[in-house]
């Protein structure tokens, strides 16, 4: 089939199948999923500023699938989520800025493109780290941690908590209570710092960033897993809408690609936000760690094959 905005032949089919994974992956981990949709639609040849825009088309109805669930499974803290746009907004701006401006170099997929590769290695990375240390605590702490995750109100017991609580100790007043999150005292300013960078990285490399927002929540928030995925998918309602309008009218959106990745997505939203009830928070973080490494094997041959949106 023909993509005559983005300029690209693709098979419908292709499209729906990998909006369904990504639509599983995401209502699972609490992540737009681009980092697998982003390298995917890479692969299969469209260009990247339109692998960005389209990208970010198509979260923006997955995340609503998702996040309706996960309200009514009470794993979204609308007072976190709603302070959270107030960074996320400037962010995205500020991210699509840059590909307009790299659109007029003859680099932009293998700026874009390595930038993706070093941000999804090093987030795998760390998070294999942290798993591994909160895996290996004592089987006391384990249980403590089981028990909390049953109560969203309660904090993840991580290995990174440490860090959490120092930003909440010295962080800049006013502050905040967010009782869905457990947390009593939290500085607005931490939580538009994690947004503006979840943000930037959505208007740049597109998708919702929740494989920056979800990750910083639970280590320099100290929000607990269940919770984190569930608000993140909220705000990345907000986000990737934001970040799809201020993309199409720089002529990055192919919109009837993104439709077609929503018609899977839609379902594969649902069964992932459900799976999310059976796994403890470090077992979905460490589920995670090898889908970052996959997007990144994916845009790493599209640049060694000479992607077509190279030219």
């Amino acid at each position: 089939m023909d993509f005559q905005i983005s300029n690209t032949h693709i098979n419908p089919a292709w499209l729906a199948m990998i909006g369904f994974v990504v639509g599983v992956f995401g209502g699972f981990f609490g992540v737009g999923g681009s980092f697998l949709a982003g390298p995917a639609l890479f692969g299969l040849g469209v260009p990247m500023n339109f692998v960005v825009g389209t990208d970010l088309a198509h979260i923006v109805g997955k995340s609503i699938v998702a996040a309706r669930k996960h309200g009514s499974l009470g794993n979204i803290d609308l007072k976190l989520a709603c302070f959270m746009v107030l960074g996320t907004i400037g962010g995205v701006e500020m991210g699509a800025q840059l590909i307009q401006y790299l659109k007029k170099t003859a680099h932009i997929d293998l700026v874009v493109g390595a930038s993706f590769i070093l941000l999804l290695l090093a987030i795998s990375g760390f998070m294999a780290w942290e798993s591994w240390k909160t895996l290996r605590m004592p089987r006391a702490q384990k249980g403590a941690e089981k028990v909390m995750e049953q109560a969203p109100s309660k904090r993840d017991i991580s290995a990174f908590q440490s860090i959490a609580k120092a930003i909440q100790r010295f962080g800049l007043p006013p502050f905040i209570n967010l009782p869905v999150s457990g947390l009593k005292r939290v500085s607005i300013w931490s939580i538009i710092m994690v947004a503006l960078i979840g943000g930037f990285f959505s208007g740049f490399l597109g998708g919702g960033a929740g494989y920056i927002r979800m990750p910083a929540m639970v280590y320099l928030l100290g929000v607990p897993t269940h919770v984190a995925i569930g608000t993140d998918l909220f705000e990345i309602i907000i986000s990737a809408g934001y970040g799809t309008l201020t993309h199409a009218l720089k002529g990055n959106v192919d919109i009837l690609i993104a439709l077609i990745m929503h018609t899977g997505a839609a379902v594969g939203a649902q069964i992932g936000a459900t799976m999310t009830q059976y796994f403890t928070g470090v077992l979905i973080r460490a589920t995670f760690i090898p889908l970052p490494l996959i997007g990144a094997a994916i845009i790493l041959h599209g640049l060694l094959t000479h992607h077509p949106g190279q030219r």
